[in-house]
């Protein structure tokens, strides 16, 4: 088998040409890693070259340059985040279900997507400047708002919420807890031990965010376990 640099350019060309879906799938899927891991003054090209299926060129060719490609990571990782909730029929649910659904669903997105909560903290420290120009992002984002206020809304109207209740104001909540609880899992652990890292820990921890929100806005909601 030919291994040359020539033979390699037309397989990765071959790749291209019959599935370039699939191709820019797999860049991006690289290219989220190394952004996660080195940021993105940090995160480099040739080293997503490497181990994607094409060359720096196609790389260009598909997403013009290299903050292109980490503006298209950042809203690959949104739109997977707001795709795991859009999958949530909520409208079918009593309010205070459906908040507990969207509440603990989140909770689980964020544990199992470390690289969404890296990328997200690189972004704050470049004062949100790739995610501000992405209006997919913008748009991506208002979905879990919509979906938040017309839980409010039939909460509010079925006299189970309390007039208060504000769906920006709950996603800030919902968020805020979640992304401590992966952003600031090696110092916490370091500082205090792993015993809410632990699966049990992580547990018991879904379920505190539950009663957390619930308790803020339902009307004379208990905890369902004590424990």
């Amino acid at each position: 088998m030919d291994t040359s640099p020539k033979a390699s350019d037309k397989l990765r060309k071959g790749n291209w040409k019959q599935d370039p879906d699939a191709v820019k799938a797999d860049i991006l899927r690289v290219a989220t890693e190394e952004f996660a891991t080195y940021g993105l003054s940090g995160g480099r090209i040739d080293a997503i070259a490497k181990r994607s299926t094409v060359s720096k060129r196609m790389i260009y060719y598909y997403f013009g340059n290299k903050e292109g490609l980490y503006k298209s990571v950042l809203e690959g990782v949104y739109a997977a985040l707001r795709e795991s909730e859009e999958t949530l029929k909520v409208g079918d649910l009593e309010p205070t279900e459906a908040l507990a659904l969207l509440t603990t669903t989140t909770f689980d997105a964020y544990a199992a997507n470390p690289e969404f909560i890296r990328l997200i903290a690189i972004e704050n420290i470049h004062n949100a400047e790739y995610l501000s120009r992405s209006e997919v992002i913008q748009k991506l984002n208002k979905t879990i708002i919509d979906k938040l206020a017309d839980v409010c809304d039939r909460g509010k109207a079925a006299g189970q919420f309390r007039a208060f209740a504000d769906p920006l104001e709950l996603h800030w909540t919902i968020s805020a807890f979640c992304f401590y609880n992966v952003s600031n899992q090696a110092t916490f652990s370091a500082s205090f031990g792993d015993t809410l890292h632990s699966e049990q820990g992580q547990v018991r921890l879904r379920r505190r965010l539950r009663d957390i929100v619930l308790g803020s806005v339902v009307i004379g909601y208990r905890p369902e376990n004590s424990d």
